[in-house]
């Protein structure tokens, strides 16, 4: 390649394989330039066109030229099979070119989503599906792109050192577990008959006990400290929003001591009362806070 100076080179404006003439100056502004050597004109175009010619031959090679479009597939489909994510998305990107306007193309774009999301290319995915779905609103794989979605956000920053700390989904930054509800939501009510549908109900439950698990994750973090106006504000959370899901009992737990440490005795024994009929069986007020399980996901 021909260096990039700070002025912006002629030779870099001619297209490869065309010979470019530049013609001399009318005058010249250095009166020093009279007395340097004057080489003929077509010596100069003959390394003018060498020059050409060396830029061209540095540009690389595109080895899928003389592919067929299902080579450029099965190629992508074996990179795939071995891990190798990141060169199967440039395979997916010629394809997705190449074979524009066929379903094949529209494959390509699911593929690459996948191999992108299974690279860890969280946002590059996301924009994949997003791009899919846009161009392709009645696509047959429109669910696929919905599920896959819900995958990415689902399993977002669960990465190499997640398992070290044992962190639950419950512990981390929620807006991707509420982005993962709403793909799953969506391919439940638009595909109810999916195959992918069953899956991600079950995952739907548990985002919804995450975010209310999370809710109580911060107000325990509030009563352990001492802070018990702030915990009572975050256990009233998980309650009023978020029903009928198993972190209920803890946020109604947190809710009992903290009124007890604030002296609220009235606000204590109401709540007590209520988490007794729901709860009979809980060994919350004899054993103390649970300890925490580990999350139940698989990694896909």
């Amino acid at each position: 390649m021909l260096a990039q100076g700070p002025a912006r080179s002629i030779l870099t404006m001619a297209p490869c394989g065309r010979s470019m003439e530049v013609p001399p100056p009318s005058h010249t502004l250095n009166p020093r330039a009279a007395a340097m050597p004057r080489f003929p004109l077509p010596l100069i175009s003959a390394l003018l066109a060498a020059g050409l010619l060396a830029a061209c031959s540095s540009t690389p090679e595109d080895k899928t030229a003389g592919w067929s479009t299902d080579k450029i597939y099965s190629e992508a489909r074996d990179e795939l099979n071995g891990g190798s994510y990141d060169k199967a998305v440039p395979l997916l990107e010629k394809l997705e070119g190449r074979a524009a306007g066929t379903p094949l193309a529209q494959q390509a774009q699911l593929e690459k989503a996948y191999a992108q999301y299974k690279g860890g290319e969280k946002a590059q995915a996301i924009a994949t599906l997003d791009r899919f779905m846009k161009l392709h609103p009645a696509s047959p794989a429109y669910d696929y792109a919905l599920y896959l979605k819900g995958l990415v956000n689902f399993n977002d920053n669960l990465g190499l050192f997640s398992w070290l700390s044992r962190q639950d989904l419950s512990e981390r930054d929620q807006k991707a577990a509420k982005d993962s509800f709403e793909s799953f939501r969506e391919l439940v009510t638009r595909f109810p008959e999916s195959r992918y549908t069953p899956d991600a109900r079950q995952r739907m439950t548990y985002i919804v006990n995450s975010l209310a698990q999370y809710e109580v994750h911060v107000a325990r973090y509030y009563y352990e400290r001492g802070a018990y106006v702030a915990a009572v504000s975050r256990a009233q959370s998980a309650v009023a929003d978020y029903k009928d899901v198993p972190a209920t009992e803890e946020a109604l737990y947190i809710l009992v001591r903290s009124y007890d440490a604030l002296g609220l005795t009235q606000l204590r024994d109401d709540t007590r009362r209520v988490m007794d009929a729901s709860y009979p069986q809980s060994s919350l007020p004899q054993t103390g806070f649970k300890a925490k399980a580990n999350p139940w996901w698989k990694f896909w």
